[in-house]
């Protein structure tokens, strides 16, 4: 992934949006990754993604509820 300076983004915005449409660019500010600018189409997918994982666990987690795979809160919290 091509990182730039908060500076040659704002110098380059033109360019960063362009570039941004083949692959995320990852911004940095003061040596330290501050966001991502990626096209709208990606951050879409991501977003599907996300919500498609969401929907896996809770699924999961209501079969294993059905067939008593439980665990008491107490319990786990003092397992961590």
């Amino acid at each position: 992934m091509q990182t730039l300076t908060a500076n040659d983004a704002k110098r380059n915005f033109g360019e960063l949006l362009l570039n941004a449409q083949r692959q995320p660019i990852k911004i940095s500010k003061n040596s330290k990754d501050a966001v991502v600018v990626m096209s709208i189409h990606d951050y879409e997918e991501l977003e599907v993604m996300k919500a498609e994982y969401l929907k896996h666990c809770f699924n999961s987690a209501k079969e294993d509820l059905a067939q008593g795979k439980v665990v008491a809160g107490e319990s786990f919290l003092n397992a961590l």
